[in-house]
């Protein structure tokens, strides 16, 4: 076989995987914004299966130049999936359109005007510098936001997912970048189209050996209610931790501290974190670190807006005293929780009085 058909059939499996991989997401997962956005970065990275070369040193003929574009614009994809997979509270806005828009319509005008004009290097390096400009952005949330999550198996996948991206796609804009302008060789072609399937390869099996809804959770997780006098666990130490977390909760209001991380509050037990990732989930029935802060934190603030005594003191007050950072989040969560925004919970409740 020759080093053309090799690439070739590397290249044909990538975009044969890339597509069952989307098919699979939207067919069972079309609700979730998570899953749609995998889907469209699937699609995405099918384009640059189909079109990349690290050789850029001959004229790019103009039916590529939209996969290309496509390709380059899948970066954006990228980093939203990112951020969906990481952020439960994550809603697209109207601008995210518009990056996405602007960063694929300038890697159209590096192929058929700036690259073809003589300016081979500048093109090829702005758009491997946006690149590498969205996997750090990428990387920066998933650092920022993982530990949140309390599922092990799969947080795992979902860290694997990322890194390995961001691996691949970081050392194709630097490699990009290094030969720009310079020819490189059918073997170089071969091996990237080789590394980029087993890449899409080993994504696909990890994400096969994960429960999809667990990956893609089709809502937001309701919250468990509080129980401060659990039962009986088969783990007479475990219970003990239990009683002693929802003291730390119930007593002493530990969720009212500014940035408590969940390696915070296993110091304060004197327990690894993984310990307390596991109790949180599979002893109290929580996914995610920052929904079990904001139960106990929309508890108390319920409380407030239905005490008489409180009626005059603003609402944004009390979601500060509860532990909230901004009255935006606070309201999100709390209509998450009770169906209604604070203000309609309060008035309800004066109501009833």
């Amino acid at each position: 076989m020759t080093l053309a058909a090799l690439e070739l059939a590397f290249r044909a499996a990538s975009v044969a995987l890339l597509l069952m991989l989307a098919a699979s997401l939207l067919q069972d997962f079309r609700k979730v914004l998570a899953a749609r956005l995998g889907a469209a970065f699937a699609l995405g990275s099918a384009a640059h299966a189909a079109s990349y070369s690290v050789d850029v040193t001959s004229p790019i003929p103009l039916l590529h130049a939209p996969l290309i574009a496509l390709s380059t614009g899948d970066i954006v994809v990228f980093w939203l999936f990112t951020r969906s997979l990481f952020d439960d509270e994550f809603r697209l806005r109207w601008w995210h359109g518009w990056v996405w828009a602007l960063v694929t319509a300038f890697s159209f005008a590096g192929c058929v005007w700036i690259a073809p004009s003589g300016h081979v290097r500048f093109s090829v390096t702005m758009v491997n510098l946006i690149v590498l400009g969205f996997i750090a952005l990428a990387v920066g949330q998933m650092i920022a936001s993982w530990p949140a999550d309390l599922v092990e198996r799969r947080r795992r996948v979902r860290i694997f997912i990322v890194c390995v991206t961001a691996l691949y796609g970081g050392l194709n804009a630097v490699l990009q970048i290094a030969v720009a302008g310079h020819h490189v060789g059918d073997v170089a072609e071969t091996i990237n189209a080789g590394v980029l399937a087993c890449t899409v390869a080993a994504i696909v099996y990890a994400m096969m050996r994960v429960d999809g809804a667990e990956l893609f959770p089709a809502a937001a997780e309701p919250a468990p209610p509080i129980v401060f006098s659990q039962p009986a666990a088969d783990d007479a130490a475990d219970q003990k931790l239990i009683d002693a977390l929802m003291r730390l909760m119930g007593d002493e209001r530990i969720y009212r501290q500014e940035n408590i991380t969940i390696g915070v509050l296993a110091g304060r037990l004197k327990i690894p974190e993984y310990r307390l990732r596991r109790l949180i989930n599979q002893r109290l029935g929580y996914r995610n670190f920052n929904v079990f802060l904001n139960n106990h934190r929309i508890e108390e603030a319920k409380a407030a807006l239905a005490d008489p005594a409180q009626a005059e003191v603003p609402v944004t007050t009390i979601a500060m005293d509860a532990g909230f950072q901004s009255l935006g989040p606070f309201n999100r969560a709390f209509k998450a929780v009770t169906g209604v925004t604070p203000t309609e919970y309060r008035r309800l409740k004066v109501d009833a009085a």
